[in-house]
């Protein structure tokens, strides 16, 4: 795949609000997108600048399985399952211990985790 193939679909991604995707593009091919930044449109650039950030800062990408574990949390958060949410942190507590997790709760995981002390901020 070419620079511009790739940025057009970096771009189509965004536009059809497909993030995930764009962010698998940019991350796969984060050292080419450094020269060719003007092939991304403002959406796209604001992802590429949140990735670069990321990785810039230390913090390792989530996986597949930090990613599932913290939407559970969001869903027993959401419903005020406390016994899900317990279950879960008894299980994955260092995952909590990541100062970035915090960015990828929403808010009533945030409250709840902070009430339990789970996590701090």
């Amino acid at each position: 795949m070419d620079i511009q193939e790739l940025g057009q679909k970096i771009n189509q991604c965004t536009e059809d609000l497909d993030f995930l995707s764009a962010r698998r593009y940019i991350e796969e091919n984060l050292t080419i997108l450094e020269d060719h930044k003007y092939l991304l449109k403002s959406n796209a650039r604001e992802i590429f600048n949140f990735v670069k950030e990321r990785l810039e800062s230390g913090y390792p990408p989530l996986t597949k399985q930090e990613k599932a574990v913290i939407n559970s949390i969001n869903t027993y958060a959401y419903n005020f399952d406390l016994r899900g949410i317990k279950l879960v942190l008894k299980s994955k507590a260092k995952l909590f211990l990541r100062e970035d997790i915090i960015s990828y709760l929403n808010e009533d995981a945030r409250n709840l985790l902070k009430s339990m002390g789970a996590i701090n901020e």
